[in-house]
Formats: structure tokens, C-alpha cells, sequence
């Protein structure tokens, strides 16, 4: 067991010898292992991961409604919708059940932990299947709003298309040579110094569907780190906040069959003096 513990724990197995002597993996009976076990497919081990010291992200996690079966928050830039990878504790869910000590509180939806705004969650497990059924079958209006590059010659509203696959383990969305399965609406809101600010509707769910349609205009939105190059960035740089915020959701209820709109409150700044952008 202590062999299959090293390989399947891969970055962490210096981490394994030392939670086998304080009988930190247990079996499914709650028996601690101690390694020299005979392997077994097909049984659970269980073990609490130890969680790396995690860098508070700002901006407060705002409740923008509440009531039995939902809360909605307003979601701050940098924070994760769920735990997940080095963001356990720095969770949109994790810090609302705590918040408003709702146990089995769980995201419809998910937002990009680079993405700020509405974020939608069910308050209890028997809730959860009908409101996130809303998503995937695309019964939610979702709007956006962006500010990037303000490409001359371009005509408002645009209809960005294309087919985009994000797989596992890699940074960027690839956009491959084939029917398109991601949509999006852009129309401009403002204009300011180069500049746009925009109200963007994707009528698909793509991971990094809008950052990758910008990019594919050639106007990527202010501050992304991934589009159209990865950059170099500490994880915990809180400083340069992705000019990306979802604004508003709007749905009928599945349970009471009522109309449903939520609004973010937060406010995406204009880019700086010194901050480039397309001629």
C-alpha cells in the first residue's frame, strides 16, 4: 500500500511515510494503514489532505439575496467557486457555509476564480439538482460585462462563434477546425481612450468561452493573464484583477415559476494612463 500511496499521490509523496507513522490513511472500517498492507484495487482509502498556507483573497464575498432554497452572492475577483487545487479555504463555498453556516450549501454554477460577480447556490441537497438543470440546459440569461481593446473598424453587436475544448491539465481553451459549440453576443456600452466596455451574452457555457471570443477578435480583456499568452504570474498576486465581472442572471424559478433577476454591484475601473491598448 505504501508503494501505490508514493505513485498515486504524485507532488505529496515525501508527505506519505510521515502520515503512515501518525496513521493518517485510514480503511473504509477506520483501521490506520501503516503501509506494508498487500495492495487492493477497488478499495477507498481515506486521508485529510494537508492544505498549503493559502494568501486571503480581497474583497468581501457580498450576499446579494437569500431565501430558502437560494443565496446569491456577489463574488469578488480571485476567489475560487469551489475548493479545488491550492484554493481550499479561499472558496466561494467554503467561505459561505461558514458565512451563513449553511452545511450543505453548493454552487448552481461556476464561475472562473479569475471572474467576479453573480454567483448562484443552493441552500440545501434536495434544491441543487433542479437550479443547476437551469445551467445546463441553458434556461439562464447570463450577461457580462468586460472592458478591452477597442478594435477600429469593428461593428456592435458582434456574433462570435467557434469550437472550443479545454482539457485537462492545460492553461488555454483550444479553438480547433470544427462546427462551432461556443456563442457569444458582444455589444459595445461605452467607449473611452481606446477602450471598450461591453456587455457580453454567451448563450453557451465553455470554460473561458469570453476570454478565448475576445482574444479571437484580437482585443483580449484588460488584465488577463492567460489570453492571448500565459503569463508568468504569482497565484497570489491579487494586484491586476481580469476586467471581467458576470453582471447579471435572470431565470424562471423551477419551483415556483417566478421571474428571477440578480445583479452584481461591482464596478470594473477604466485601465490607467499608462496601461496600452490597441490603435
Amino acid at each position: 500500500m505504501r508503494d501505490f500511496l508514493l505513485t498515486k499521490l504524485g507532488p505529496a509523496r515525501d508527505e506519505v511515510d510521515p502520515m503512515l507513522a501518525d496513521g493518517a490513511f485510514v480503511d473504509s472500517s477506520g483501521t490506520p494503514l501503516t503501509g506494508g498492507e498487500a495492495y487492493q484495487p477497488h478499495t477507498f482509502i481515506w486521508f485529510h489532505r494537508r492544505l498549503r498556507d493559502e494568501a486571503e483573497v480581497p474583497g468581501e464575498l457580498v450576499v446579494l439575496h437569500r431565501d430558502e432554497r437560494l443565496v446569491v452572492f456577489d463574488k469578488p475577483h480571485f476567489l475560487s467557486t469551489i475548493p479545488r487545487g491550492r484554493h481550499v479555504l479561499q472558496s466561494a463555498v467554503v467561505k459561505a457555509r461558514q458565512l451563513l453556516d449553511l452545511p450543505e450549501l453548493t454552487a448552481a454554477h461556476r464561475l472562473d476564480r479569475a471572474t467576479a460577480g453573480v454567483l448562484l447556490m443552493t441552500t440545501e441537497r434536495r434544491w441543487r439538482a433542479p437550479y443547476q438543470s437551469l445551467f445546463s440546459d441553458r434556461a439562464v440569461e447570463k450577461t457580462y460585462e468586460a472592458i478591452a481593446p477597442l478594435r477600429p473598424g469593428l461593428v456592435f453587436p458582434l456574433e462570435v462563434e467557434s469550437h472550443l475544448v479545454k482539457q485537462v491539465g492545460t492553461m488555454q481553451a483550444e479553438t480547433l477546425e470544427l462546427p462551432p459549440n461556443a456563442h457569444t453576443t458582444i455589444d459595445l456600452l461605452e467607449a473611452r481612450g481606446g477602450w471598450g466596455r461591453f456587455a457580453v451574452r454567451p448563450t453557451t457555457g465553455r470554460t473561458h468561452q469570453i476570454r478565448a471570443h475576445f482574444t479571437q477578435l484580437r482585443m483580449p480583456i484588460l488584465n488577463d493573464p492567460l489570453y492571448p499568452n500565459v503569463l508568468d504570474t504569482n497565484i497570489d498576486d491579487f494586484s491586476s484583477p481580469l476586467a471581467l465581472v458576470s453582471r447579471s442572471l435572470e431565470f424562471i424559478d423551477p419551483i415556483d415559476k417566478t421571474i428571477r433577476r440578480f445583479t452584481s454591484r461591482r464596478r470594473l475601473p477604466w485601465p490607467g494612463p499608462n496601461q496600452s491598448c490597441l490603435g
